[in-house]
């Protein structure tokens, strides 16, 4: 489990790139990359990090399900995600 500060760190970070996204696109138009600078560092959507949304774990996420590997796989073998069932050949 990630520290619950980590996790409100990164919904902080969604909010804030969503609040400047349209800001940013105007002023990359326009090619005012002073007024970029100025921006807040959070607004930028490369800060962003994917994340587990039941545990937090930032490594080995799945992005079509929206969950590490760890949390996949039990989700999986206790049959919990629909469509989605262990190989056997």
């Amino acid at each position: 489990m990630a520290k619950e500060s980590m996790k409100a760190r990164e919904v902080k970070r969604r909010k804030i790139v969503a609040k400047y996204a349209d800001k940013r696109k105007a002023l990359k138009e326009a090619g005012d990359y002073e007024a970029l600078q100025k921006l807040p560092k959070n607004a930028s959507p490369v800060r962003l990090h994917n994340r587990c949304k039941l545990t937090g774990r930032p490594k080995g996420y799945i992005r079509q399900f929206g969950l590490s590997r760890v949390t996949f796989r039990e989700m999986a073998n206790q049959g919990l995600i629909p469509g989605v069932r262990k190989a056997s050949w």
